[in-house]
């Protein structure tokens, strides 16, 4: 362990609330937090409870705003398809807003949860930070995971809505995500009330009921939205453990701690401060 590192790790432990304090002076706040960190109910601990912020304006908002909008944001590179693309702060940005308008007109609203069950591509992406703009909490489960595990995950979020693609590419094979989606829909107990598939070129699938919608068409008929103002302590996402031991249990982050312990790890052990 390094000195530098050491320093670091004993500032953190033995004066907490100063340590994160000026941590949290990294981050944008649409209002800045006055208590650090309530201890009074442990271990449910808060962090930064009287801060105000959002997850999708930190990510891409306040780098436009200070001007470095044409920077690279995302870089897509397939290694089985061949497919490479880059996108500016400002065209994600743009990509993201109009999705997140997309959600809200398919009755998405603050608090509500979003499974993304997606292939690593640039819509997965987007699919996340337009439901941190909204205030949407969103849970991703891997792509290609057998049905009654989907299903378990919509059972236990309690999800509006689903967001997925026609279909994943894997060495030697492609993964048809439609029926394994169909599936976990039939088995689970709670019913989405919609699900939005993104049609991959080539593997295109055909929509049956009601509830399936193509990205496409959503993002045609809608309007960009803006970033919601969220407390510090309500949610950002849902993780799922791998349930090797038992029923997978959902792990929930909260915004301000989470956007804070990012942007400091990046600045400091990544040495990257935009």
């Amino acid at each position: 362990m390094s000195e530098k590192f050491q320093e670091i790790y004993d500032q953190s432990i033995n004066n907490p609330e100063k340590f994160w304090q000026e941590a949290s002076n990294d981050i944008f706040w649409f209002k800045k937090p006055t208590k650090i960190l309530n201890k009074s109910n442990p271990p449910f601990y808060k962090w930064f409870e009287d801060g105000v912020t959002n997850t999708c304006y930190n990510a891409l908002d306040i780098h436009i705003d200070q001007g470095r909008g044409k920077k690279t944001a995302l870089i897509y590179d397939s290694p089985i398809t061949g497919n490479k693309s880059h996108f500016s702060y400002e065209e994600l940005r743009s990509k993201v807003s109009i999705f997140a308008g997309a959600l809200k007109n398919q009755g998405v609203l603050k608090g509500d949860r979003v499974i993304i069950y997606m292939p690593m591509i640039p819509e997965a992406v987007i699919a996340m930070l337009a439901c941190a703009r909204i205030g949407a909490i969103h849970s991703v489960v891997f792509g290609g995971f057998a049905s009654n595990e989907l299903a378990s995950r919509i059972d236990d979020s309690k999800a509006k809505l689903l967001v997925t693609a026609s279909c994943g590419f894997e060495p030697g094979r492609t993964v048809e995500y439609k029926p394994l989606v169909d599936e976990a829909i039939k088995l689970a107990n709670h019913k989405i009330s919609k699900m939005i598939l993104f049609q991959r070129r080539g593997h295109e699938v055909k929509l049956n009921t009601p509830i399936e919608v193509s990205w496409d068409e959503v993002v045609s008929n809608a309007s960009d939205a803006d970033c919601v103002e969220m407390n510090s302590n309500e949610l950002a996402y849902i993780l799922y453990t791998s349930g090797t031991t038992g029923t997978p249990k959902g792990i929930v982050r909260d915004i301000g701690g989470h956007i804070v312990a990012l942007k400091w790890t990046m600045k400091n052990i990544y040495n990257i401060d935009d």
